[in-house]
């Protein structure tokens, strides 16, 4: 059986944590919480609802990814399979086998959820959110020939191809630094459609002029920093 480890970034999650860590399937061998410096009881929900709870302190989305990430580096066990996932119920936790589903029979090295159109609920992603989506997939179809459609959070990738990517980024880069750095690395990649629904309580990102001008220019830099290397 292939062994895979879900990591969730978390912060101020304690309405939606336990639904998502209920509908992981449970072909999943450990689901980690990492709290991101919540100020609710995030960490003590995820814990009885099953999870592995870490304590991230630096606030950003790509330090809590990390934090799991050097979690897992000790453990004598490593997974085949590292699944990303959001802790606001957003997702659709149970089309977690769809997404890991091309590595296991196709060998791919990295799935994408896209959150294409079709499967959105109406209203689940702000204007900004589309647009910021569509700026960026299209500069890095420009640049690099990608066909990336969606930097979407929901996404599985190979254990040691995750490492070779050397991740760095500690806060919203960190899906388009993933997505750069395996195209870079000539890693095989897919999209698969998935749902996508309103998320539960307000988005630290989308949800604020701020939050979002913040992320967009973080994912723009990574963008033309790589532009500029070529």
């Amino acid at each position: 059986m292939t062994n895979i480890k879900v990591i969730i970034p978390a912060y101020n999650e304690a309405e939606s944590i336990a639904l998502v860590i209920a509908e992981i399937p449970k072909i999943v061998n450990e689901v980690i919480v990492v709290d991101n410096n919540s100020t609710d009881d995030t960490s003590k929900i995820a814990q009885a609802a099953g999870a592995t709870v870490l304590s991230q302190p630096l606030m950003g989305y790509g330090n809590a990814c990390l934090k799991g990430m050097e979690y897992i580096a000790n453990q004598t066990v490593k997974p085949e399979i590292i699944v990303f996932l959001d802790g606001d119920y957003s997702d659709y936790p149970e089309e977690l086998t769809k997404i890991v589903k091309p590595i296991i029979e196709d060998e791919i090295d990295l799935v994408i959820g896209a959150r294409v159109k079709e499967l959105r609920e109406e209203g689940a992603m702000m204007p900004q959110q589309i647009f910021g989506n569509w700026l960026a997939t299209s500069l890095m179809r420009l640049f690099f020939a990608a066909k990336f459609t969606d930097l979407g959070p929901f996404r599985a990738i190979k254990y040691q191809k995750l490492l070779d990517l050397k991740m760095q980024d500690p806060t919203y880069g960190w899906t388009v630094e993933m997505q750069l750095k395996s195209k870079r690395q000539c890693l095989s990649y897919i999209e698969v459609p998935v749902h996508y629904k309103k998320r539960i309580g307000v988005s630290k990102v989308s949800g604020t002029i701020k939050g979002s001008i913040f992320a967009g220019a973080k994912i723009l830099s990574w963008i033309f920093k790589y532009s500029i290397k070529k």
